[in-house]
């Protein structure tokens, strides 16, 4: 049984795939939500974690020793797998962006998250090696794009998307996904939280030792907001249960608020949404 942190409490976790034979079990879109004590409820301010059950075990791990990583000198292939598999879990940010010409375009990426309510800004970073992504170039032209939230019932539809194609390739078309009418790009309507956006700001990530821009990291503004009434709560807030998002782990492995949906998920690219 795999869980992880969640505000103070615990969501359980099991391992699951949606196509492959046992040992994994079925997929389910039925979302639920267990709710236990944390890991230590009598814990006190300044008690040491050596004082604590779980924190001895913890701590017993360090007999083994540390292993240390010089970025500089390690192959930035071994640096991402390696990134990837520590920072979790990671939202994902379903972009839709359209060109000066019009053409519209969809990516998922894993490089998402919020970073202030006020202004309300989101940021997600598309990488510029080999090539610098659609996405980046469409985000630039001042049009405006919308941020689709991923939910688990259209894991497949979305994944697709981070197949590395021509400008003109439709990717709506591929991800079986239909277009909603949003300003100026089309936001897909299989998506329960959607926030259409204008770009904030742009920072090329230039690495410090080759000089090459490897990373733009998009800030974007939120104008509107779109959210599904079914999946609002009576606080009015988005329910953890109602909205299925998905995360993504370790590659290939992708997670959501109840199971894990493993290698049928691969992108098409060979490595994760994140451009």
């Amino acid at each position: 049984m795999a869980c992880f942190r969640l505000i103070g409490t615990h969501i359980n976790a099991v391992d699951t795939i949606n196509h492959l034979p046992c040992p994994y079990l079925p997929s389910t879109t039925t979302f639920t939500a267990k709710f236990t004590e944390p890991p230590n409820p009598a814990w006190t301010f300044a008690q040491e974690i050596e004082n604590t059950e779980s924190g001895r075990k913890w701590l017993e791990g360090e007999e083994r020793g540390w292993k240390v990583i010089n970025t500089d000198e390690e192959d930035t292939a071994r640096l991402y797998p390696l990134m990837i598999s520590a920072i979790v879990p990671r939202p994902i940010a379903f972009v839709s962006s359209v060109s000066t010409t019009r053409v519209e375009n969809l990516a998922p990426f894993s490089w998402f998250n919020m970073v202030t309510n006020n202004p309300p800004l989101v940021s997600f970073c598309c990488t510029s090696v080999p090539h610098v992504k659609d996405t980046t170039t469409n985000v630039r032209n001042g049009l405006g794009f919308t941020v689709n939230i991923m939910s688990e019932p259209f894991v497949e539809n979305a994944n697709v998307a981070a197949i590395n194609a021509p400008p003109e390739f439709d990717k709506w078309t591929i991800g079986g996904l239909t277009k909603a009418p949003s300003v100026p790009s089309s936001r897909s309507n299989r998506s329960a939280h959607i926030k259409p956006k204008k770009l904030f700001q742009a920072i090329d990530v230039t690495h410090p030792v080759s000089g090459q821009i490897t990373t733009t990291m998009i800030f974007a503004h939120i104008k509107y907001i779109h959210v599904r009434n079914d999946v609002l709560n009576e606080r009015g807030i988005v329910g953890i249960t109602k909205v299925g998002d998905v995360f993504r782990l370790a590659r290939p492995v992708w997670d959501r608020e109840k199971e894990r949906i493993e290698s049928v998920l691969e992108s098409p690219e060979g490595r994760g949404p994140n451009g």
